[in-house]
C-alpha cells in the first residue's frame, strides 16, 4: 500500500524528503521518459557520489541490486528492482543550451507548457530545502540508456526505444533522503520536446535479511557500504 502517490508531468520537477526503510518506485507513464536523480541524506552531510558507485561497483550504468553510495562510501539506497538493466548516470542533466534548438520560450508565452531543462528543473526544487546550484551533483537518469559511438572520438550517444510506458525502477531508502526528481529530456535525446510523465510512489519496505538480500549480496564493497549505513544508523 502506498504511503504516497505523486504524477510528475513531463518536464516538471518535484522533491520530497524520504525517511529510511522506504520502497521509492519510478514509473514511466510514457515511451522516452527520463528522470533524472539527485539523492542527498537529510543532514546534509552526504550526498550521491556517481564516481564512487560505479568504480566499486564496477559498472558504468546503474541497474539493480547495486548500491547509490555516498561521498564517504555509505548507502544512501539500494536499487531493488528494475525492468530495464541500463540506467545512465555518465551524461549529466541538460541545461538551458540543450533547449535551445526547440526555440524560444518563457512561461510569459507559454505558460504551462514552458520548456525547461532539468538543470533548472533541479536547483528550483533545491531552493526549497535551502539548498542552491552548488548542491548540484551527477545524477542518475532513470530510464535512459547511452552507448558509445562509432565515431572517431567515442563519443556517447543516446540509445532510442531503450524505455516504455510501464517500466519501472525501485530504490529502498537506506538513509533519511532528501529525493530531488526532474523529467525534463535528456540531453543528448535527439528528437522533438515531448517529455513523459513519471509516476512516484512510496511505501513501507519489508524488513531485509543480509544473507538473502541481493544489494548485501552484490559485491563486498555494496556489502560494505551497507554495513556503514547500518551501523551510521544504530
Amino acid at each position: 500500500m502506498s504511503l504516497y502517490l505523486h504524477d510528475m508531468p513531463g518536464g516538471a520537477a518535484w522533491s520530497a524528503p524520504v525517511s529510511a526503510g522506504r520502497l521509492v518506485t519510478l514509473t514511466a507513464l510514457g515511451d522516452r521518459a527520463n528522470c533524472s536523480m539527485l539523492l542527498l541524506n537529510a543532514d546534509r552531510v552526504d550526498r550521491l557520489n556517481i564516481p564512487d558507485t560505479l568504480k566499486a561497483q564496477m559498472s558504468a550504468r546503474i541497474t539493480a541490486p547495486m548500491v547509490l553510495m555516498s561521498d564517504r562510501g555509505l548507502a544512501l539506497a539500494s536499487v531493488v528492482a528494475s525492468s530495464l538493466d541500463w540506467h545512465d548516470c555518465l551524461t549529466g542533466f541538460g541545461s538551458e543550451a540543450h533547449l535551445e534548438r526547440f526555440g524560444a520560450t518563457s512561461y510569459a508565452a507559454d505558460r504551462n507548457d514552458w520548456r525547461r531543462s532539468a538543470r533548472t528543473g533541479l536547483v528550483s526544487e533545491l531552493t526549497k530545502h535551502g539548498l542552491d546550484e552548488r548542491d548540484l551533483h551527477a545524477p542518475v537518469n532513470f530510464f535512459t540508456k547511452v552507448a558509445i559511438a562509432g565515431d572517431a572520438r567515442a563519443s556517447m550517444t543516446f540509445v532510442p526505444g531503450h524505455a516504455r510506458a510501464g517500466d519501472s525502477v525501485t530504490l529502498r531508502t537506506e538513509h533519511d533522503v532528501l529525493l530531488v526528481l526532474c523529467t525534463a529530456p535528456h540531453p543528448l535525446d535527439p528528437g522533438e520536446y515531448a517529455p513523459s510523465a513519471v509516476q512516484v510512489s512510496v511505501e513501507v519496505a519489508a524488513t531485509v535479511a543480509q544473507d538473502t538480500d541481493p544489494s548485501w549480496n552484490w559485491r563486498e564493497e555494496s556489502a560494505r557500504a551497507l554495513e556503514m549505513s547500518r551501523r551510521v544508523l544504530a
